[in-house]
């Protein structure tokens, strides 16, 4: 057997991942750990990184657990990272079969089902909105009628908002259905072709990216959602702000608390979405990964924790040093067309071009079609990441940094209502 190993299970791509990568390998490196990685492409970046690269298929349960059990046939694996949400159900398994610390069995599927994340939670006693599971709309109707409108209705397990929409009445019912049952027909996993009806919840939404050492909730950072109207939930940008009143908000940390316990999460980093409703926080879905969207690259410029470190400590059982060092704001802002078009190209601003730039790169190549929901979701072709002082100087410097991406498009026709979702086939990213 070689000294211990970490095994990755799918890096991601480079401007996404790459800062995760990084001090995680640098703590392996210090700690005298060798990285494998488990990726469905070729090495390109990840080669300065990991000491072997397998490829295998990822995205195929028993092709992933295969290889993933040949490495560890001949190695010492202390550790298993995983961060892309299709892959974190059969990551944490893993996790679980090879004994390394994770979020244990039942904490995962608790995270990736989103309708068992509704059951747990409802019988640990946390406010929770009412709910159904449903695979056919007749199915969908009757659970909204008993439940009452308006509602919104989300495929069983996926991320990034796809394929939630909201429903005012009846009239609207059928039409969110056939969507969100599309949108859940991608998932390659076992929750696949199904759909979830909840009661709406009113509120801002936030999400939290926690730590979880031995079942002690640790927060991280908040961001702040900000979402397309209804009846879409597109979400179109984030802040965090180190000093933001809700890490010390005693009710929203004790919520949290309560449903990691309730849902059997032992070790791991969480991405926690909530509703601050006239009820108290409401859990809407906690996942079992980092946040996409960047989300812990602007928490790490906003607090100074390093997610990549955390995520190193929790993987290997040590508890993390979850300090804030620094105290600033930072934001990202993503473009989007105003309607349906081809994307030519695009050219984004670099660092200096705008005040407290600090990243911006195009998120679809040139040829993509981006389509607005329900023809398409993530139309999104680029990104600006800022940094400010305050909350009011971080939005004013994302506005005049998103003003700086040159768009050039063309016209593209209307959308096959009947054919099969898909998402777009340029699109450099659909993390989140």
């Amino acid at each position: 057997m070689s000294r211990g190993t970490l095994l990755v299970i799918g890096s991601g791509l480079k401007v996404y991942r790459e800062y995760l990568v990084a001090p995680i390998c640098a703590r392996a490196r210090e700690a005298g750990l060798e990285m494998v990685l488990l990726n469905n492409l070729r090495p390109t970046w990840q080669q300065e990184y990991f000491d072997e690269v397998v490829v295998a298929n990822v995205f195929d349960s028993e092709v992933m657990g295969r290889a993933a059990r040949e490495v560890a046939a001949r190695r010492d694996v202390v550790g298993v990272m995983c961060w892309d949400e299709p892959l974190v159900l059969d990551a944490g398994l893993l996790a679980a079969e090879f004994g390394v610390p994770g979020l244990s069995a039942r904490g995962v599927r608790g995270c990736r089902d989103k309708e068992l994340t509704r059951a747990e939670l409802t019988a640990a006693g946390l406010h929770q909105p009412g709910f159904g599971l449903t695979t056919t709309v007749e199915e969908a109707r009757e659970v909204a009628g008993r439940i009452g409108y308006p509602v919104v209705l989300k495929p069983r397990a996926m991320g990034a908002s796809i394929g939630v929409v909201f429903a005012a009445d009846a009239t609207e019912l059928d039409a969110a259905f056939g969507v969100a049952l599309a949108a859940s027909e991608v998932d390659p996993g076992p929750y696949r072709a199904s759909a979830i009806v909840e009661e709406y919840a009113p509120g801002p939404e936030i999400s939290i990216d926690g730590a979880v050492h031995k079942g002690e909730y640790l927060p991280l950072f908040v961001a702040r959602k900000y979402s397309s109207d209804h009846p879409y939930f597109e979400e179109v940008g984030h802040t965090v702000d180190a000093a933001d009143p809700l890490l010390d908000d005693k009710e929203l940390m004790r919520t949290l608390a309560r449903a990691h316990q309730a849902l059997g999460i032992e070790d791991g980093i969480t991405h926690s979405e909530v509703r601050l409703t006239d009820r108290g926080p409401l859990i809407i879905e906690v996942n079992g990964r980092l946040g996409g969207d960047l989300i812990p690259f602007l928490g790490r410029i906003a607090t100074g924790i390093e997610p990549g470190e955390v995520l190193f400590d929790v993987a290997t059982g040590q508890r993390p040093d979850v300090a804030h060092t620094r105290r600033a704001v930072a934001g990202i802002r993503f473009g989007i067309p105003r309607d349906d078009c081809v994307l030519r190209s695009v050219r984004v601003p670099s660092p200096g071009e705008a005040p407290g730039l600090v990243a911006a790169a195009p998120m679809a190549e040139p040829g993509t079609t981006l389509r607005l929901p329900p023809g398409g979701y993530l139309a999104r072709h680029s990104f600006v990441v800022c940094e400010g002082d305050d909350l009011a100087g971080c939005q004013d410097r994302l506005a005049a940094a998103a003003a700086l991406v040159e768009l050039d498009t063309g016209p593209v026709g209307p959308a096959d209502p009947q054919a099969p979702f898909a998402m777009p086939a340029g699109l450099l990213d659909v993390d989140e």
